[in-house]
């Protein structure tokens, strides 16, 4: 076994942790100084030689995505950068030959809107949204498959449920799929960065995630995968320059589209946010993500036994979690709680009733004792 990373070393990357209790990286993470650099340097290429070093630009799109395919299991020719989570999204719920009748399965009531508005949009192309009833707060494999019916085209989960924290079996759910022959599609962004992911292995045929939560990146950017084998049914809702495999020959059109993920790429890159993504991407590799899952991992176990201490209910239960951990005060109104810790500088969310913790590898065990200590003073007043 590999020695556990010194995560106190990588504080200096985080001078957040100077002014704040960084807490909401399941919300919006603060960013690291490789990746700030990361902007400065391509920006400052651009005031001091305009596009004389373009080809560097490229070649640093091309190594953050071979960063994107490795930290879920894929090949670079399987990702696509977009904007948001929502976006890649949506390039599935647009991009497919939906039928009148078809059926898309997903927990709407309990998911993040990006993972629903899409799917909803169908209505007009006939498409029906079967509820998958969520059960201790989640997705479970038992729900996706009381939801499945000879009907359903596709089942869109989020890998973690963003409000409970509530962890989904996305390999059992994935075997469930195959078996089915149903599409699997999944909302990445509460996982990736935070906790292992292995589209292969999980069956994964589509998921989108962006960079400004887990990956400690940006807003702006993200990556999609689209599985190989079903790369080709998928057409792209919007088509450019970047799209079509002579790329760069702009003296004549020749209108064939790539056969691979950029396909989705219809135009010029968002390089501020491919060179924060790949120093972002760069730093979680270094550290390692199994190191990452289980330095999370052990502060949510900390702050879980701590805050249980003082009385509070919270959850999810170690087995269905992943970073996020929310609880209610043993007394007191939550909103107010939630003042207090505001007003004490602890970034955090309010979810759906919940106070949201969601520490990253650098923040230490003492920080969680200062958060357990502000909720012990709110609630013995």
């Amino acid at each position: 076994m590999a020695p556990s990373p010194d995560f106190d070393a990588y504080r200096s990357e985080f001078p957040i942790v100077r002014e704040q209790l960084a807490f909401n990286h399941a919300g919006v993470s603060p960013t690291s100084q490789r990746a700030a650099n990361a902007i400065r340097e391509w920006s400052e290429d651009l005031l001091l030689h305009g596009v004389r070093y373009e080809r560097g630009w490229e070649a640093r799109t091309e190594a953050t995505r071979a960063l994107a395919a490795r930290i879920i299991g894929a090949e670079p020719e399987e990702i696509a950068f977009v904007r948001n989570t929502g976006h890649g999204l949506g390039l599935v719920a647009e991009g497919l030959d939906w039928r009148p009748g078809d059926e898309v399965a997903v927990a709407a009531s309990i998911e993040y809107p990006s993972n629903v508005y899409p799917w909803l949009h169908l209505r007009d192309r006939g498409v029906n949204v079967r509820e998958i009833e969520p059960r201790e707060g989640g997705v479970t494999p038992e729900a996706v498959a009381a939801a499945i019916t000879p009907r359903t085209r596709l089942v869109a989960v989020s890998s973690v449920q963003f409000a409970s924290g509530h962890r989904t079996d996305l390999e059992a759910i994935g075997a469930l799929c195959e078996r089915a022959g149903v599409l699997f599609c999944v909302d990445g962004i509460q996982s990736v960065g935070c906790i292992p992911v292995d589209v292969k292995k999980c069956r994964i045929h589509f998921l989108s995630a962006d960079s400004h939560k887990w990956m400690i990146g940006v807003a702006g950017i993200g990556f999609f995968y689209v599985d190989r084998n079903v790369l080709p049914r998928v057409r792209p809702v919007l088509v450019g320059w970047r799209s079509t495999t002579d790329a760069w020959n702009f003296n004549q059109s020749h209108f064939e589209l790539r056969p691979d993920a950029r396909k989705f790429e219809e135009g010029s890159h968002n390089y501020a946010g491919i060179y924060a993504l790949h120093a972002a991407l760069g730093l979680l590799l270094e550290v390692g993500v199994d190191a990452v899952a289980a330095r999370i991992r052990e502060l949510l176990v900390h702050a879980d036994a701590e805050l249980r201490a003082l009385g509070c209910d919270t959850g999810p239960t170690p087995e269905h979690r992943a970073g996020i951990l929310t609880f209610l005060p043993p007394r007191g109104d939550v909103t107010a709680l939630a003042a207090h810790l505001s007003e004490n500088l602890v970034s955090f969310s309010l979810r759906r009733g919940r106070i949201r913790l969601s520490p990253h590898f650098y923040i230490q065990p003492a920080e969680v004792d200062r958060v357990v200590a502000l909720v012990r003073d709110f609630s013995g007043r």
